[in-house]
């Protein structure tokens, strides 16, 4: 049923209620994870590869489970597959405008190669269709693994005592940090989707299109708030990280713990479009950081002019 002129005004406060929630609750959450990863001898470059790229990601994970239970599966598939698009489009553009990002490939070679490759995983599995249980557990399976190893990798890495200055809090304040952060995540979700679904019903347009736009956009937020803040300190290899680790994260954890709670179906026609230009907006990392060794401005000028018009083809 369609909604009437009054619940559609209930249902946009709900949507950006929901958004508020989510982005206030993916930087609670983030500062709070990421001072606790810092006062456990993380460097800066690794908390944001790990810490801080998956909890920006979590609002992704909170919408996409909130979607599936609901039914609206196609709002989950476009929030990942428009999140991977947004955080390169969008976020890295954006930070590269604003500071140009000097990073070798050599830094963050395994990750980019990784998402490269469970990128195309996922564009196999489209192709038969199905994303099953098993897939699923594997895809969960294989991020903890990673994340593992990251973590210990930590000696290579190891914090130093300057980064330590002005973020020493207890842990009863850290813990209570990251349980309100999840709370107004979960809440938020709840609210945006509604609001979401509400909209797409009253305007005639495709879940698909709501989840790989309004969704997609709006669940990228933190990522963007906290690659601004980084690009202004000049920590490149924690913007590109950030972006790099919250792809993995959405395509693998997100992915992942949708299907091994309720398999889903990935529909052929990703194939036409949405799948291969998330696909190319991470391969075009690869030149960057092998020839410039970064993302130069004029890079993050072509991504935003880019991802605007695969907004444009959507809309």
């Amino acid at each position: 049923m369609e909604p009437s002129y009054a619940h559609l005004g209930l249902s946009f406060l709900a949507l950006v209620g929901g958004l508020i929630m989510l982005v206030v609750g993916g930087e609670v959450l983030v500062s709070g994870a990421g001072r606790l990863a810092l006062r456990w001898g993380m460097s800066t470059m690794l908390v944001g590869l790990t810490v801080v790229a998956f909890g920006t990601s979590i609002p992704e994970l909170f919408v996409s489970l909130k979607a599936s239970f609901n039914g609206h599966i196609d709002i989950m598939i476009g929030n990942v597959v428009g999140s991977n698009i947004a955080n390169v489009g969008l976020v890295l553009a954006c930070s590269a405008i604003l500071a140009p990002l000097a990073v070798h490939i050599k830094v963050l070679k395994t990750e980019l190669y990784l998402l490269l490759s469970i990128s195309l995983i996922v564009a196999v599995i489209c192709w038969f269709g199905t994303f099953y249980r098993i897939l699923g557990i594997m895809f969960i399976a294989g991020l903890i693994l990673y994340t593992y190893l990251a973590y210990h990798d930590v000696r290579n890495h190891r914090v130093k005592e300057e980064e330590l200055q002005g973020k020493k809090f207890s842990y009863w304040i850290l813990l209570c940090l990251i349980v309100g952060g999840l709370v107004l995540l979960a809440l938020g979700a709840d609210f945006f989707i509604d609001g979401a679904v509400d909209m797409a019903r009253y305007f005639g347009v495709s879940e698909l299109v709501i989840g790989l736009t309004l969704a997609a956009v709006g669940t990228s937020l933190p990522e963007l708030a906290s690659c601004i803040s980084a690009a202004r300190r000049k920590e490149s290899d924690m913007i590109v990280g950030n972006v790099i680790g919250s792809n993995l994260f959405n395509l693998m954890m997100v992915f992942g713990t949708t299907a091994a709670v309720m398999p889903f179906p990935l529909e052929r026609q990703l194939l036409c479009r949405d799948l291969p230009v998330m696909i190319a907006f991470s391969a075009v990392l690869v030149p960057c950081l092998v020839l410039w060794q970064g993302v130069r401005r004029w890079h993050g000028v072509l991504l935003l002019c880019c991802y605007l018009g695969y907004l444009y083809t959507l809309l």
